[in-house]
């Protein structure tokens, strides 16, 4: 999700940077908890540090996704 968030950003000419604002979805909040680090780390490396919600899901738009990024940023 986040490489999906990237590629978006990039398309804008923009970075994880620019992010101001993410909110996660997902539907296995126990397993995305686990893996929060891979976030942090890939935020932490652009140096930001955005305001963040986490919510746990019963579905996505797509069933078989497990985790959907929403994010905003400014130029």
């Amino acid at each position: 999700a986040i490489d999906n968030l990237e590629a978006v950003l990039r398309e804008a000419g923009m970075s994880l940077a620019n992010v101001v604002r993410l909110t996660i979805y997902t539907t296995e909040p126990d397993v995305m908890i686990e893996n929060l680090d891979v976030l942090g780390e890939r935020l932490g490396a652009a140096g930001v540090k955005p305001a963040q919600t986490f919510l746990g899901v019963s579905r996505l738009a797509f069933p078989d996704l497990l985790v959907e990024l929403e994010a905003t940023a400014m130029a």
